[in-house]
């Protein structure tokens, strides 16, 4: 099977034009079949904020109200992505930038009320695999902002890092799939304050120890959820790291 390199990219990532900068040069470097993911960050806070629309966080998790969701379309599926794209255009790379609604590349679900109201956030039933091997097989990147959408007309705020995994996980059908998650730090750390700290291998048991010493926390644990789960379905290789290390291949690799 054909290799095919997945990148999530964090928002503070994409957010800061010095680093998004090394991505794209990184990323345009990739030989052969890719994908882009990116996440929208403070962004959409900011913007937010200066419409007069208060967002509300839950555990580092957006409460995606009306209000907010055209905020995050704007953001994410506009001023973003469009960034992104014309950022990779001008490195020669043919990229296209797409959310879950074009092509009807993935439909989700709106998130059942429990303790909280999430509001407008979609979880994941279907990928359309068949639109995305058409588009890579013309030479096309697909660059995806973290949108999807119930097949009713209604769009969806969806977890960045949940896009790459189930768009990996359902190519790894057809793929080998190198899934990296990429952000600000060079993997997981031992230590927040050391950055010499990498932990380079991670298996399952050893995450799950690390998270109940509290060595691991917030946002790094949905990250590495997607991970193992990325892992188990079939993914070959799912690396955490940042932008100046895609091409090296250092950081946390999942095991």
């Amino acid at each position: 099977m054909d290799r095919i390199t997945i990148i999530k990219v964090g928002g503070k990532v994409v957010e800061d034009p010095q680093s998004l900068n090394s991505l794209l040069d990184q990323f345009s470097k990739i030989s052969g079949y890719k994908i882009l993911v990116h996440g929208g960050g403070t962004t959409a806070t900011e913007i937010a904020a200066k419409l007069g629309i208060e967002t509300k966080m839950v555990d580092g998790r957006r409460i995606t109200d009306a209000a907010n969701l055209d905020v995050v379309t704007m953001v994410y599926g506009g001023l973003i992505n469009k960034k992104i794209v014309a950022g990779l255009q001008a490195r020669n790379c043919n990229a296209l930038g797409l959310t879950g609604a074009d092509l009807s590349l993935m439909r989700a679900k709106k998130r059942v009320v429990g303790e909280i109201d999430y509001g407008y956030v979609g979880d994941v039933e279907d990928v359309n695999s068949r639109e995305l091997r058409m588009l890579l097989n013309e030479n096309v990147i697909p660059v995806i902002a973290p949108l999807t959408h119930d097949g009713n007309g209604q769009l969806l705020n969806t977890n960045a890092d949940t896009i790459a995994t189930e768009i990996a996980t359902e190519l790894s059908r057809y793929f080998n799939v190198y899934l990296f998650f990429c952000f600000e730090k060079k993997g997981v750390m031992l230590n927040q304050n050391d950055e010499t700290s990498i932990i380079y291998e991670l298996d399952n048991e050893l995450f799950q120890q690390y998270k109940e010493e509290g060595i691991i926390n917030s946002g790094m644990i949905p990250k590495l959820d997607n991970g193992f789960n990325a892992k188990k379905k079939g993914v070959k290789e799912v690396l955490i790291t940042n932008a100046q290390n895609i091409a090296t291949g250092r950081g946390t690799r999942l095991i």
